[in-house]
Parts: structure tokens; sequence; C-alpha cells
């Protein structure tokens, strides 16, 4: 069986079982556990694991192979077999070193005087560094020592599993499919294994463009190109698949934002010598990176996939205008003139021939002209033929012509706004319409960014602006109100789960990270278990021995001052660090680790601690880089060669896969809520000092304004005039349970 859908599984707190897996029908299985299965849920509760009955049952069914297996994908995925050992042994004590030691180490290796000479080559003078506290050299951080887990199963509570047949197979891939908002790296890497394992049901409807390419790539391996056809609507749609395969990007990043991502993410303490030469290597590489080159076949395939959209030769190029410099680019490389000869290919001929000469109009510039003029009649008008722009624009319309003219305009098309734009609206209007209040945004291909508020909001008084705030989200909850209203339902009691009220949608911020344990929406909030957090990094899996210096580090504040946890300063306020790795070894991978004492924090009034990682070397941080936080309410113990990795009490991991971001942001400990929230902020910088904190609590204030999925559940028992009961006796049911599968709870949204 391939390993793929078994991990996409895992995923959904659930275990695949494939018929072929199955030795033993259910109903013949025998009511006591053989030794073999027993043994299988002991390691998996070791690992922080146990198993449903009705797993249990279908487990004790299945071949030896299959429970070998299985066993082996959770190892894989919690990183069982990696190296988790720190530079320092039993880092929980501090070693005592200083500034001091390090100047007096470099001084020592300058002159060559006395000292203890360690494998890497440097001298560590006496009186210095107490080198049997450490794994490997204090001074250049290469590890030397290695150790395996010693600590495993102290997690208090068990993850367990649910049982996962080839029918809930096919029903997430539908789920994906049928998504209406963007789905996160974890759903698209999810659904690329589904296309690959299990046949595209038919049938589906795909709402998202990003969901659109997973399924033309599945097209375009089983050699059926033509199918996909029916899946472009735009030459958009075209340039978007094709940068997919070329970049992994969902989106449209332009090449120069990459080339500028990487030259940012030159190690900026060289000097402007070194840099300059680093900066122009980088610049080759992503070139070269970058560089088109199609096969005849790829060729013919994309000249016959835009001769066959359906709009006209001067639509098709007034939609390529914005991306006018990558379709240049693609158009040399497919050699689309070439094969815009061929009788069959007429209208792309014709296209060809107006993009060059650029004998078309631009509908943005005819919005821009009759904006700038504020002529707001022909504007609406415009604004009325694409609602989904209209919608994006509908604040700043606002402050430009008026309230009351652009909310009325507004209104004839909000029947055609998605849903997940309508309820954004209803979310973000208090951000945007309060004056002085800055907003987090992400540009394609950027770190977050913190925007001023828009200056036109000082032409307007308070009661104005609350006004607007108040019009916005009476006009869309009442939106939604009557779609819910306009379906049918013989039910008339709803249950909704208290703790749905503290997940959000998954309408924006979508993750880039990989989540191979139970997956969780952005800004979802963890309960802490105990008075002990433990943070965790982990790269360099698969790679040669090299210098690849990431940092994991931990931001400490409190109302009067800030503090930092990192390879600068291993204690701080309730925080201790287990010392800077540098070089990682041949392809096993290193680690760090930060704990955090939370009676000591509160002692201390801290208010938030934000974990942080970052490339400290030159590059971006490093794929298949895997951070997170162990949490647990029984004491977490360290080895005494450090490590302090216990699968079974991790709370909640992430991957990075690919990406372009020189730091990151996982988590905010809420000290007084006793909370971690879970989020995503990329930021510029190789150090943790180059975190805006206000950045993060712009992010965090904004996590909090986003519709939660119980607010959404009650918004449609109002509308179809069902009774919210307290217990789970209702015609419909929506527990945690239900919510975990984030694609089916998108279907709420009513279009």
């Amino acid at each position: 069986m391939n390993q793929s859908l078994l991990q996409v599984s895992l995923r959904q707190k659930a275990v695949y079982i494939p018929a072929s897996a199955t030795a033993t029908p259910i109903f013949d299985v025998s009511p006591t556990l053989s030794e073999a299965t027993a043994l299988l849920v002991a390691n998996l509760a070791k690992l922080g694991f146990g198993v449903s009955e009705p797993l249990l049952r279908a487990l004790e069914g299945t071949t030896p192979d299959f429970q070998a297996q299985l066993l082996e994908v959770v190892r894989e995925v919690l990183g069982v077999g990696k190296n988790w050992t720190p530079l320092v042994k039993g880092w929980d004590t501090p070693t005592g070193e200083s500034r001091l030691d390090h100047v007096l180490t470099f001084f020592a290796n300058l002159f060559q005087t006395k000292g203890t000479r360690l494998p890497c080559g440097h001298i560590i003078p006496p009186n210095t560094f107490p080198l049997a506290r450490y794994n490997g050299c204090p001074f250049c951080g290469t590890p030397f020592e290695f150790a395996e887990l010693e600590h495993t199963g102290q997690g208090s509570k068990l993850k367990v599993f649910d049982l996962w047949t080839e029918n809930e197979a096919a029903t997430f891939l539908r789920d994906l499919l049928a998504s209406k908002t963007a789905l996160d790296a974890t759903q698209l890497d999810s659904l690329r294994h589904l296309l690959a394992e299990l046949p595209l049901p038919a049938e589906v409807p795909i709402a998202m463009k990003e969901t659109r390419l997973a399924v033309v790539d599945a097209y375009v391996q089983l050699n059926q190109a033509d199918r996909a056809q029916a899946l472009f609507s735009t030459p958009t749609d075209i340039l978007r698949y094709l940068w997919y395969k070329k970049t992994g990007f969902t989106q449209l990043v332009e090449p120069k934002t990459i080339r500028k991502r990487r030259q940012k993410n030159a190690h900026y303490l060289w000097t402007a010598d070194q840099l300059a030469k680093v900066q122009a290597a980088q610049t080759q590489q992503v070139r070269a990176e970058l560089k088109l080159k199609y096969s005849r076949r790829e060729a013919a395939m994309v000249a016959r996939w835009l001769n066959e959209l359906p709009q006209s030769p001067q639509q098709l190029c007034e939609i390529m205008h914005p991306k006018r410099g990558m379709w240049v680019r693609f158009i040399r490389a497919l050699r689309l003139a070439e094969y815009s000869k061929q009788p069959a290919l007429g209208k792309l001929r014709e296209t060809l021939d107006a993009f060059y000469n650029q004998t078309y109009e631009v509908w943005q510039g005819r919005v821009n002209y009759f904006r700038l003029r504020a002529e707001a009649e022909p504007t609406f008008a415009l604004l009325k033929q694409r609602p989904g722009l209209f919608a994006r624009s509908l604040f700043a319309n606002m402050l430009w012509f008026g309230p009351e003219t652009t909310v009325a305009a507004f209104a004839e098309v909000l029947d055609q706004v998605p849903a997940r734009l309508v309820f954004t609206l209803a979310m973000y209007a208090e951000d945007y319409f309060t004056p002085g209040t800055k907003r987090v945004v992400k540009p394609l291909g950027g770190s977050s960014k913190q925007i001023k508020a828009n200056q036109q909001l000082n032409h307007y008084s308070p009661e104005q602006l609350q006004a607007m705030k108040a019009a916005v989200v009476n006009l869309c909850l009442l939106a939604m109100q009557q779609r819910f209203a306009a379906q049918p339902t013989p039910h008339r009691t709803m249950y909704i789960d208290p703790t749905l009220f503290k997940l959000p949608v998954a309408i924006g911020d979508r993750s880039d990270t990989v989540q191979d344990l139970p997956a969780a929406l952005m800004g979802t909030r963890f309960a802490l278990e105990s008075e002990q957090v433990r943070l965790f990094m982990q790269w360099g899996v698969g790679l040669p021995a090299q210098h690849l210096d990431m940092d994991l580090s931990c931001t400490i504040a409190s109302a009067t001052k800030t503090e930092y946890c990192s390879f600068s300063n291993l204690v701080a306020t309730g925080c201790k660090h287990s010392g800077d790795v540098q070089y990682v070894p041949d392809q096993i991978g290193t680690a760090e680790y930060i704990e955090l004492d939370v009676a000591a924090l509160t002692e201390a009034q801290v208010q938030y601690v934000t974990f942080t990682c970052n490339a400290y070397s030159a590059g971006a941080l490093t794929p298949n880089l895997t951070v997170g936080w162990m949490n647990s309410q029984h004491p977490m113990r360290i080895a005494n060669s450090g490590v302090a990795y216990d699968p079974s009490c991790v709370q909640h991991q992430v991957r990075v896969t690919r990406g372009l971001d020189k730091g990151l942001v996982f988590g905010v400990l809420d000290v007084v809520q006793r909370e971690i929230i879970w989020l995503e902020m990329p930021f510029q910088g190789q150090l943790v000092q180059n975190l805006n904190l206000a950045g993060v609590q712009t992010l965090l204030r904004k996590l909090e304004s986003k519709l939660s999925i119980g607010q959404l559940l009650t918004v449609k028992a109002q509308a179809q005039h069902l009774e919210l009961v307290e217990e789970p006796m209702a015609d419909e049911v929506y527990t945690v349970a239900w919510a975990q599968n984030t694609a089916a709870v998108t279907q709420l949204l009513v279009d």
C-alpha cells in the first residue's frame, strides 16, 4: 500500500485501512486482541496516540505487514528516527558560559595557545567552557555526539485515531475539491496524494483556482490534457498552472519578487564586497532555476488550451495584460508564435497579434480613469461587471465616493459575490474604518507587513465611520441570512459544540507550512496542561554535513520591557535555551530547544511569549525544518545527553516545505489566558530582534476578529429558524470531529 494515503489520514486524526490490508473480515475478528495488535497499540501509546474501538477491531483484522507499516509511518511523521541531540547536555541547568568565554576562545585560536583541541579544529582554553557539558564545540556549534530518544510516553493525553476506510478517503477527496476557500499547504499536499491514489470523482464542482491546479496536474500526468480544458476559464488560469509547475507557488509570485527576496536573504554581516558577490550568485542561481524550457508536446498542449478559451482575442489580451512581462517570457519559451501558424489555431494567432501590438483596452484602466475623476456612475457600472473585485475595493470606494452611493451599488451585485468575501467584509470592517489602526498584509511572495490606515478616514467623523462599519456588517449578515433561509430544511433543532466558538472559519490567512500531525487552522488556541512548555526545532535531515545555522528563539514581552531568549542569551526570564548549533551532521539533522516556565513568566507579569525561528545562514529557512511545542500535565524529563523530545507530548508542530522566508513566527503564548495561539507570520531578518512585535499584535487582533465556526452556525440556525440545544441530541449536530475536516466546513459558505 502506498504510504501517502496513510499520511493523509493521520492529518485527519484517523488511520486509513485499505481493503487489501485486511486479512480477516471485521465480523470474524476474535474479541480477544492478538499479541501483534496489542503490541502495536502499546507502541502507538508510547508515541502519544490511542485508537478508537472501531479502529481497534479493524486493526485486529489487518496483516502484520500493514501493522508494521502503520507504526513506521507514525514514527516517521513524528521524527523518531531523527537526531534530537542538542549542543548542551542537561541544558536545563545553565552552563554559565559568557561572552568572555567566546572572546578568550577567539584569541586562543588566533594565536594558537594551549588548550583542548576539538575534532572541529578549535582550541578551547582552560577555565572557559565546561567541555564535559557539551555534545559538540561550544565555540562554532559543531555537534560531535548523538543520542537516541530516552523518554517517550510521558504525554498526559492520548490523541485518539478513528478508522478511515476507502469511502472516507473518497469523501475527503470530494470535500477538498469542493472547498469554497483556498486550500492551505497541508490540504493541497493531501489533495496531491489523494489524486495520485484515488480516481477523480465525477461531477464535483471545483470552486477554487488553486484547487484546480492539482487536478490539472493529475490530468497532465495521465496524458489527459484535453480533460483539463474545462478547468481553465481565463488565460491567467493557464499561467498560474505553468508557474505552479515551475516554482511550486499556487499564486503568481513574479520572478523579480523571487529574485529580490533571495538577495535580501543573503547574510548581511558580510562585507560589502562579499555581500555583492553573494547577491550576484543568488541572482544567477535564481535565473537558472526560473529559466523556462518546454518540450514540443508541452508547447502544443498549452497552445490548444489558449486557443479553446471562451473569450474573444481582445478579451484574452485584456486579461493577460496585468502579467504582461511573464506572458512575454512564456510565449517565447512555448514557441506559441510558431504554433499559432497552424490553421486550427487561428484564434491564438489573432490573440498574439493583438497582444504584441497592444490593440486592446484594459478594464482596470477604464476603472481608474473614471475613479480618478470621481465619476461614480461609470465606475460602479464597470465594477458591477466583476463583483469579486468590487467586493475587494468596497471599503476604499466607500471613502472615495461616499458610503450611501457605494453600498447601494454594491447591494445590486451582492448575491453574485462569493460567501467567503461577504464574510471577510463583515469581519474586517471594524479594523479598516478605525483611524490610526494598522493592518497586516502579506504581498505575493513577500513577508507580512503593517500598513497605515487609509488617510481618507480623516475626512469623516467618528459617527460617520461607525455608520460605515454598521452598514457593511448589516448588509453582509443580511445577505448570508437570506442565503441560508433560501435553503429548505426539515430539521428543527441544532447542537453546536462550545469549542467551535473558538475555532475560526478557514477564510484568508492560509498557512504555507505543512502539518503532518492532526491539522489546525491558524488562530486555533491550545489550552495549557501544565506550567511547562517546551519549544523544539529540528532541521538538516537528509543533507550532507555542512554549515547550516537555523535559530530557535522567543520574545518575552511584558508591559514594561521586552526580552529575548536565543543563541545570544541562553537564559532569560522564565526561559532556558539548549545552545546554538551552527553545523548539521551528515543526513540525520540536529535540534534546539527552549524551555518555558509558565509560573515564572506569570510571576514576572509577562503578557506574551512569541515563538520564532530564523535562518542565520545565507538563504531562507531550510526545507523540512520542523518547529512546534510540547506540553503535558506530567513532568517532561530531559535525558542526560540533553535530548528533550518526546513525541507523546507534542501539542502542535509544522514543517517548512519551501518558501522565501528568512524568519517565521509559529506561535504565541498568552500567559494570562494560559493558551498557545497557533499562527504563522513570516518576517524578514536573520535575528529574532528583527521581528516587529506590533505586527504580531496586529495579526492577533485580526485573527480574533475572524468569524468562528460557532458564529457561522448560529447565523445559519437563526436564518432557518432552528432551535439551539445544549445536548448533542438534535437534528443537526456539529462537533469538533466534524470541524476537523475544514474543507467540509466551508460548505456552510453558501453561494
